[in-house]
């Protein structure tokens, strides 16, 4: 018997063996329904028949073809048996060095995952609603999130400094080391000393789009038009991403701290976790997290004493790349097909069923607390140079110490890959390294002197994003690299519009060697055309990301290049 329906004793049971009629009529009565009302079906079933499709058809009511085009849209939403049970392996870009796809073959009705956020400790497995780890052999094992490593540097954390503290992740232990201090001082406030304070601390999203999350809030605050949201984007999909995951298995009070300090400031009175779906275990922990909240009057009504009211809910997503993009992410939560929005509007006037939302990260939004109890002065002294703050940088890949840092702004690359995570592998020296996970392409050569923020590696035409650096050392072929995040992008593109939807296709033909010139000069230029138009054109940051892995690839690696195309020609 397959190794992966040996452990079936070892799975959660399903949740609810409630009829269908009564699924509906309950998710009927809550906002945003019908994720929660597919996981449910699909968490008892095992799969989404059509029977439940037709129920849910009925009574949301959705247009069957729309909803048959937003379920299959999902890589996580399974149609048939054995579904939800058969053994999804992540075959990202580190996961696949280190033998998924031989994982992947010895395990019976085995099917690809992209990044499943487990680049620390590869390679993940998930089978219903478990993560296992699996060794070289297959064999399975539950490993929980770690910790990050401790900072070996005389620099302070803002977001890591606490989350090493036993409990931490309880709300006694998120109180015992200052937790929602944050929000009682602001409680004595007005909303605009909060957002005043924000503007001061110089805080910027850390999702990747770095706009300023004070002068965000403020327009959320001052936008017309009511209910207003705050929504988390928990749906770190960048392969090579994993810092999310962290706070969200260990410090996940800090997350709420910053969603109702978010909600304070802005005037909103419901707000949204959109948790990644490959984060299951994530999904229990929250959910004993918010109780302990609404138990402590920190969620609800009269909060702090105060004419406040704000509560939040989990949304989970299930397996979709472009859901990270804001627009997508709230079509994804009104139920509709998760394409990108056309901007303007934004979602600060515009966002969540039309109405002003305020969106923000994991990272952002846990940092809000700490700033709001310590002060805007502190957080800015926290980075180097002109640099505010911090960031949290997923590394892995061929480096000795993989893991979550909390590095200052303006940290040298070098520091952290030689000082802080031991350098390169023994015996080998490092090619490369990718910024903003796959978007920022790759950064080599005399460019990893770069610093740790963005003006320094924009300088070299990269730019940090989420902060995912994954490591390549000098056995690796690039091309190949390339290639397998070009697939990933060609697979991921919405298809919405054309430029990414056939852009990353013809390049990732053109990287595998299936189709293209194979000439070095028209190659290079073909290549060159395909991704400056998709950068000009594109309606969203997939497309326009997506060609930094070939301007980078020719930028550095034109000998490898040239050798793979010389290689193609001498087949037969």
């Amino acid at each position: 018997m397959a190794l992966a329906y040996r452990l079936l004793h070892m799975l959660k049971p399903n949740q609810t063996e409630a009829s269908t009629a009564e699924l509906i009529a309950h998710w009927q009565e809550k906002p945003a329904p019908l994720l929660g009302l597919l996981h449910a079906l699909h968490d008892r079933d095992g799969y989404l028949s059509d029977e439940s499709l037709r129920a849910v058809s009925e009574g949301l009511p959705i247009p069957l073809a729309d909803l048959y085009a937003t379920v299959t849209f999902y890589h996580h939403f399974a149609r048939t048996p054995p579904g939800q049970r058969a053994p999804r392996v992540c075959t990202g870009p580190i996961c696949s060095q280190r033998g998924a796809r031989d994982v992947l073959h010895a395990l019976d009705d085995a099917r690809e995952m992209p990044c499943a956020g487990r680049c620390d400790h590869p390679s993940p497995v998930l089978v219903g609603q478990q993560v296992f780890t699996a060794a070289s052999d297959a064999t399975l094992t539950p490993i929980p999130s770690p910790l990050p490593p401790i900072n070996p540097s005389a620099y302070e954390e803002c977001l890591f400094a606490h989350i090493r503290d036993a409990g931490r992740h309880t709300m006694a232990g998120y109180r015992a080391s200052g937790g929602y201090r944050g929000l009682e001082k602001a409680l004595q406030k007005t909303p605009g000393d909060l957002l005043a304070l924000l503007e001061e601390s110089r805080l910027a999203g850390r999702g990747g789009a770095g706009f300023p999350t004070g002068q965000k809030w403020r327009a959320v605050s001052e936008a017309t038009g009511s209910p207003k949201f705050v929504v988390c984007n928990a749906d770190e999909g960048e392969p090579g991403c994993f810092k999310d995951r962290a706070l969200l298995d260990h410090d996940l009070h800090a997350l709420i701290e910053g969603m109702i300090l978010a909600a304070y400031a802005t005037g909103a009175t419901s707000g949204f976790i959109y948790l990644r779906y490959e984060y299951p275990e994530t999904l229990d922990r929250l959910e004993t997290a918010l109780e302990e909240a609404r138990s402590d009057g920190l969620l609800g009504r009269q909060i702090g004493g105060k004419d406040f009211h704000f509560d939040l809910c989990i949304r989970r997503g299930a397996g979709a790349y472009i859901c990270g993009e804001e627009g997508s992410l709230l079509n994804s939560l009104e139920g509709k097909h998760p394409y990108p929005r056309n901007r303007p509007p934004f979602p600060v006037t515009h966002g969540f069923n039309d109405c002003p939302t305020a969106v923000n990260n994991v990272e952002t939004l846990a940092a809000v607390g700490p700033i709001v109890a310590r002060g805007a002065e502190w957080y800015r002294n926290l980075g180097l140079g002109e640099n505010a703050g911090t960031k949290l940088i997923s590394l892995s890949g061929d480096v000795r110490r993989p893991g979550n840092y909390e590095v200052p702004l303006g940290l040298p690359l070098q520091t952290l890959l030689n000082d802080w995570a031991g350098g390169p592998l023994p015996g080998r020296q490092i090619q490369a390294v990718t910024m903003a996970g796959l978007s920022g392409g790759f950064l080599a050569e005399k460019d990893l002197e770069v610093t740790l923020d963005d003006p320094s590696i924009r300088a070299c035409g990269s730019f940090l994003g989420a902060g995912g650096i994954m490591v390549f050392d000098d056995r690796r072929d690039m091309v190949d690299v390339a290639a397998q995040a070009m697939h990933f992008f060609a697979d991921e593109s919405c298809g919405k519009c054309f430029p990414c939807r056939i852009g990353t296709q013809r390049l990732s033909e053109r990287l595998s060697g299936t189709d293209g010139p194979s000439a070095w000069t028209d190659w290079q230029s073909e290549v060159e055309d395909i991704g400056s138009a998709m950068a000009s054109t594109s309606a969203c940051g997939l497309g326009v990301a997506a060609p930094h892995i070939t301007q980078s690839l020719l930028k550095y690696f034109p000998s490898q290049i040239q050798r793979h195309l010389a290689n193609q020609q001498d087949l037969p």
